[in-house]
C-alpha cells in the first residue's frame, strides 16, 4: 500500500498546483498506471504566513505550520511535505513536534547537488530564504558551497516572486533579468529555492544547471510513499 501524502501548500497557491502536478506526472512517468499515492492538501493563509516571516514571528509561525500538520496526520496523511522552501527554516523544529515522517526539500536538495558534485551553488528564493542560513547549515554536511546574490540582485528575484509568480505571470522579460542575474556569479549550479522560480525558468532556458528543488523534493516523497 502506497503511503497518503499530506501537503502543506497555499504559500502560494501556484507552487502547490504545480506540486500536484509533479507528483501525479512523476508517478506516472516511473510506473506507467494510474494507481497514484492519495494525497490530501491544507492550504494556508499565504499573506498571514508571509506576514510571519517577514515580522520574524517565529514562535507563532512554528505554531500555525504545527497545527496544519497535525490536522493533516488526523486526516490520514502518512507522510508530510511542505510545498515551499521557506518554512524549512523550522524544519527541525516542526519535525520533533509532529508524530509524522517529513520530506526535507533542503536535504533533497543537498543530496542531488552532492551526486552531482557541485562545488559552489548559487542560492535563489525569496528574501527570507536566502538571507537565512537553513541551505547553507544543511549543505554543509553534504560537502558543497551555497552562496547568495547581492543585495541589488535579491531585491529583484524577490520581486520577480511575490509581484509576478504566485500569481503565475511568467514574462519573458522576467525570465531574461533572471537568467541574467544568475550569470554574474561563478558557481557551478543554481538552485531554484523558491518553488515558483521552476515555473519561470527550466534548464533549457539557460547553460548552467539548475536544481528545482520542486522535482528534487517531489522524486523523494513519491519514493517514500510507493516503495
Amino acid at each position: 500500500m502506497k503511503k497518503k501524502i499530506g501537503i502543506i501548500g497555499g504559500i502560494s497557491a501556484a507552487s502547490t498546483i504545480h506540486y500536484y502536478k509533479r507528483l501525479t506526472d512523476l508517478y506516472y512517468e516511473k510506473y506507467q498506471d494510474y494507481y497514484y499515492p492519495e494525497i490530501l492538501i491544507h492550504s494556508l493563509d499565504f499573506q498571514y504566513f508571509t506576514d510571519l516571516e517577514n515580522e520574524h514571528r517565529k514562535e507563532e509561525y512554528i505554531d500555525y505550520i504545527f497545527r496544519k500538520i497535525n490536522g493533516l496526520e488526523r486526516a490520514g496523511a502518512e507522510v508530510v511535505i511542505m510545498a515551499a522552501n521557506s518554512p524549512h527554516s523550522v524544519f527541525k523544529e516542526i519535525e520533533q513536534l509532529v508524530n509524522v515522517p517529513m520530506i526535507s526539500i533542503v536535504e533533497s536538495t543537498a543530496l542531488k547537488a552532492m551526486e552531482k558534485k557541485y562545488a559552489k551553488l548559487l542560492l535563489t528564493g525569496i528574501k527570507y530564504t536566502m538571507q537565512s542560513t537553513f541551505y547553507q547549515d544543511i549543505f554543509k554536511q553534504y560537502g558543497p558551497e551555497v552562496i547568495t546574490p547581492n543585495e541589488q540582485h535579491q531585491n529583484e528575484i524577490n520581486s520577480f516572486i511575490f509581484d509576478e509568480l504566485v500569481i503565475q505571470h511568467f514574462s519573458n522579460q522576467t525570465k531574461s533579468r533572471f537568467i541574467e542575474i544568475i550569470n554574474n556569479y561563478d558557481v557551478d549550479a543554481v538552485i531554484l529555492g523558491c518553488t515558483e522560480l521552476p515555473l519561470l525558468l527550466s534548464s533549457d532556458d539557460c547553460d548552467i544547471p539548475l536544481l528545482d528543488t520542486v522535482s528534487l523534493h517531489v522524486q523523494k516523497t513519491l519514493d517514500y510513499s510507493v516503495e
